[in-house]
């Protein structure tokens, strides 16, 4: 079914009135006037059209892995009722390379562990505050957490569900973190640049398919006036 017949007469109706507006107040101060030259649209350029599509990426783009955190579950398969402190320490205990022993990169963020889940809080804590939202679009809240790696300055953003009760890890990412942003099925983070006036934005984007949160966007943008934010770190990141 078209549209077409009905739009045809109304574009030939207004460019008659058009016409015999121009006509009607030709040599009038009022009159319309030609606007000049309009730029010719160009049409992107194709180049290597013979060159052969690669077979497989030149390197890992971070598109996400899940990960069940082991002993964690999530009772009623609601993951408010599951302790933060308890998702981390399992994704610690998981990962004794970089949490466990004197050369492992993040070894005081395992050590500080301990001061998390008092009551008031301690600020020696490393966990930042959880925030539930559904991001997979099961009608279900999911859990985006934050915990600072030690010693240095980077971040690290998870992304938690829940599947037939175990706790599942679908994002994440770690980095010298900015700012971070929920919106619709997207964690979206803000890292700083080494070229002033910029920043680094990666959008996280949850796949039905492939049950993970997928890198969708990767992009530097400059900032406007009013958002200018700390320098990226030197110390290397894992985000590509």
């Amino acid at each position: 079914w078209s549209t077409m017949p009905r739009t045809r007469p109304l574009r030939t109706a207004l460019a008659v009135a058009l016409l015999a507006a121009a006509v009607a107040g030709c040599g009038d101060a009022g009159g319309l006037r030609g606007a000049g030259a309009t730029p010719t649209a160009t049409s992107p350029a194709k180049l290597w059209p013979q060159l052969s599509p690669a077979a497989s990426p030149a390197w890992d783009y971070d598109n996400g892995e899940s990960e069940a955190m082991k002993g964690v579950t999530a009772p009623g398969d609601d993951i408010r009722r599951v302790d933060p402190v308890a998702i981390v320490r399992a994704e610690i205990a998981q990962h004794p390379d970089d949490y466990a022993g004197s050369k492992a990169p993040y070894r005081e963020t395992a050590r500080r562990m301990a001061y998390c889940g008092r009551k008031p809080a301690d600020e020696r804590c490393p966990l930042l505050k959880g925030y539930y939202r559904d991001l997979t679009g099961d009608g279900r809240a999911d859990l985006t957490l934050g915990f600072r790696l030690l010693p240095g300055t980077q971040t690290a953003v998870r992304v938690y569900t829940v599947e037939a009760g175990r706790v599942v890890q679908v994002m994440a990412n770690d980095d010298a973190v900015s700012g971070v942003e929920l919106a619709g099925h997207s964690v979206i983070i803000h890292a700083p640049s080494d070229l002033a006036d910029y920043e680094y934005r990666f959008q996280w984007t949850w796949d039905p398919d492939q049950k993970v949160m997928l890198l969708t966007h990767d992009e530097m943008l400059r900032l406007g006036k009013h958002e200018h934010r700390h320098r990226r770190s030197p110390s290397p990141s894992a985000t590509p």
